[in-house]
C-alpha cells in the first residue's frame, strides 16, 4: 500500500483547478503515491454578502484550511498567496511556490476594450479595496461597484447588473480556461498587482521532512524570492484586506525590482516607489521600500484605515 497525501483546499472552481494542477505533478513526479483533494470551505467563502474590508480579520480564505493542518487532517494546502496573511501560524511554513502566473489585473468589458475607453460615469465592478484605489486615481468619474463572490459569479454579474467592465486577476481566468474574457492586461506601471498575485504557495507542517521532499521538485526559484520579497513588504507595512496596499517584484539577472504602493481609499492620494536590490536578500527590498514609503505618507494613511485590534 503506497503513502497517502491529502492536499487540503478551498471547494471554488478556481481553487480546485489549482489543486488539481499541484496533484497531478506529485503524482507524476511520485507515481506510486496516493493523492487526494480535501474540500474544506474558509470564513471568506461562507459570507458572501459583505465587502472583504468589512468582515475584518486575516486569513479569511486560508484559517480553516491551516486549522486543519495543524490538527493533521490534511498534508498539505495550497493557497493563492494573495490571500495569505503576511504571518502564518506557529508551526507551519510555505517555502514551495510553483512558477507565476501572469501577475496582472485584466479588463472585462461587454462594450469597450480598454479603461480608458469606458464611457464618463461607467461602472466598474471590483471586491479589492486596493483594485478601487488605482481605478479612481486613473479615472475619478468612474462609479466603483463592490461585489464579491467566485469568477463565474463576477463574470454573471457583470451581465445581470450591466456592469460597464469588471477587474479581475489575469492567473484566475487564465487558470480557468476563460482568458477569451479578457479585453485589457492593465500595466503594472498604472494599476500594481496585489501582493502575491498569480502565484500559489504549498502549505505544510514546518517538521513535516517527508512532505516537504515529496514537493520540494516544485519550487520556482524565481517565483519564491518574487513572493518573498512582496510578503516582507507587506509584513512591515502590516496591512490587510481592510487597506489598499499593492507590490510587485520582478526578478533578472540576480537582481529584484520591487514596486509598491500605499493608497487613500478613494484614490485621491497614492504613495508609490520602488526599489532594485540583490536577489540574495529578498526580505531586505521588501522591508527597504516599506520604510521608504512609510516616511513618505504612507503612515498617515495606514492609521487612519487600520483598525484597532
Amino acid at each position: 500500500m503506497g503513502m497517502h497525501l491529502r492536499i487540503g483546499t478551498r471547494g471554488s472552481r478556481l481553487a480546485l483547478a489549482q489543486s488539481e494542477w499541484v496533484k497531478e505533478q506529485i503524482q507524476l513526479r511520485h507515481p506510486d503515491l496516493r493523492v487526494s483533494l480535501v474540500k474544506i470551505k474558509t470564513k471568506g467563502d461562507k459570507i458572501l454578502d459583505s465587502p472583504l474590508s468589512k468582515i475584518g480579520g486575516k486569513g479569511l480564505f486560508v484559517k480553516e484550511i491551516e486549522a486543519a493542518l495543524l490538527r493533521g487532517e490534511v498534508d498539505l494546502a495550497v493557497h493563492s498567496m494573495k490571500d495569505v496573511p503576511a504571518d502564518l501560524p506557529e508551526g507551519l511554513d510555505i517555502s514551495i511556490f510553483p512558477e507565476r502566473e501572469d501577475p496582472r489585473d485584466v479588463l472585462v468589458s461587454p462594450n469597450c476594450r480598454t479603461l480608458s475607453d469606458l464611457p464618463e460615469g461607467a461602472s466598474v465592478g471590483t471586491g479589492s479595496l486596493r483594485r478601487a484605489a488605482q481605478i479612481l486615481h486613473l479615472r475619478p468619474d468612474l462609479r466603483i461597484v463592490s461585489i464579491r463572490g467566485n469568477v463565474d459569479t463576477r463574470l454573471k454579474k457583470l451581465r445581470e447588473q450591466n456592469l460597464g467592465a469588471l477587474v479581475l486577476a489575469a492567473a484566475g481566468l487564465r487558470r480557468l480556461g476563460l482568458k477569451e474574457n479578457i479585453m485589457e492586461y492593465l500595466d503594472p506601471e498604472k494599476i500594481l498587482p496585489a501582493i502575491g498575485q498569480g502565484a500559489l504557495g504549498l502549505e505544510l507542517r514546518r517538521e513535516d521532512t517527508r512532505v516537504r521532499e515529496q514537493i520540494e521538485f516544485l519550487n520556482h526559484r524565481e517565483t519564491e524570492l518574487c513572493v518573498r520579497t512582496e510578503r516582507a513588504f507587506l509584513k512591515t507595512l502590516g496591512g490587510g484586506c481592510q487597506v489598499p496596499i499593492a507590490g510587485y517584484a520582478r526578478y533578472e539577472n540576480g537582481k529584484i525590482e520591487l514596486s509598491g504602493m500605499v493608497a487613500e481609499l478613494d484614490g485621491s492620494g497614492i504613495i508609490r516607489d520602488r526599489l532594485d536590490g540583490n536577489g540574495s536578500d529578498p526580505e531586505k527590498i521588501g522591508i527597504t521600500l516599506a520604510k521608504r514609503l512609510l516616511a513618505s505618507g504612507a503612515e498617515r494613511i495606514l492609521a487612519e484605515l487600520i483598525p484597532d485590534e
